[in-house]
């Protein structure tokens, strides 16, 4: 019962993190575009790292609480969950299309980008260095975005979507609604920040288990509904594609900028039950649903649900471990 009000604020928290960061997207976009930014740069650079705010303000804020095993467990549990759940789901509502242009791409540097993190951690911990690398990654994968789309080659469709500012829903109109939209993102994110990283620590000491555990459950999966909500409501709309580029280009901004600023912020330890389970299965998860985008077949009702059920497997795993 006594982690029952740590547990409620835990949650509170997350629902923060998630409204703070969309509405400082939607005001830092509008005010993008009121300085007339072209709206390629807008996506790669406003949109595409806003998206991932509650998780990058989690982790770095889990270092800076002395809990860097939530941030850790943050980064493996939300890619483990966009594979598994964020794709699952939506695949038992319309098969998932993979021929996207850009999907490839997408899927090969994720890929790419797990195993470096995976490597990185064998070490036992993820210093500064390496995350400063992880950084510069994430850096030199928006610069090749953006000029691969002004050289006129094929763009992605996750790229396109990002890029579509002008149609996109709820942007502020005046400069006070853009001003009051921009000051309540920057205001929530540390606050929601601070509630998910302070009662996270009280409940994994309440049940004497380590902070990377609440960090793979309930964290990840409260900071990848975001993630969750745009694929299912693709699905509903017809455009199902969006949801595979969507998903590894989540999982690269995770492992690149959150994984990164995360160890620039201070040393991650690497548990060992990280580098039996956890690691293993989000890369394993992740080259399964590759496996699709390189044969270049749809994810099916079947394989969704298979996805999903190897998901609630997982999560029922940890929390036998744990208890």
């Amino acid at each position: 019962m006594e982690i029952i009000v740590p547990l409620l604020w835990l949650v509170f928290g997350i629902a923060v993190l998630i409204i703070s960061g969309d509405v400082l997207v939607r005001g830092s976009a509008s005010l993008a575009k009121g300085w007339g930014i072209p709206p390629l740069i807008i996506g790669l650079t406003v949109i595409a790292l806003g998206t991932s705010a509650p998780e990058l303000v989690v982790s770095v804020g889990a270092v800076l609480a002395g809990a860097p095993g939530l941030a850790i467990g943050n980064v493996i549990g939300s890619n483990t969950a966009n594979m598994l759940l964020v794709l699952g789901v939506p695949a038992m509502i319309i098969p998932i299309t993979t021929t996207a242009p850009g999907t490839r791409r997408n899927v090969s540097i994720a890929i790419v980008a797990a195993i470096i993190f995976y490597l990185m951690a064998c070490r036992g911990q993820i210093v500064f260095w390496q995350g400063a690398l992880l950084f510069a990654l994430i850096l030199a994968y928006l610069l090749y975005l953006f000029t691969q789309a002004r050289s006129g080659k094929e763009v992605a469709a996750d790229i396109t979507e990002l890029a579509d500012v002008e149609h996109m829903d709820g942007l502020p109109k005046t400069g006070r609604t853009i001003a009051l939209f921009i000051l309540a993102g920057v205001i929530g994110l540390p606050i929601g920040g601070h509630l998910v990283g302070s009662n996270a620590v009280i409940i994994a000491s309440t049940l004497n288990i380590s902070d990377a555990i609440i960090g793979l459950t309930i964290v990840a999966i409260g900071t990848s509904l975001p993630e969750l909500a745009t694929s299912v409501i693709a699905a509903f709309r017809g455009h199902s594609e969006l949801a595979v580029g969507n998903a590894f280009g989540s999982n690269i901004f995770n492992i690149f900028a959150v994984g990164g600023a995360a160890a620039m912020t201070g040393t991650l330890p690497v548990e060992p039950s990280l580098l039996r389970l956890d690691l293993p299965v989000m890369l394993g998860a992740s080259i399964l649903v590759a496996a699709f985008a390189f044969a270049r077949r749809p994810i099916g009702r079947v394989a969704g649900f298979l996805l999903f059920a190897s998901y609630v497997a997982y999560l029922s795993w940890l929390v036998s471990k744990a208890l």
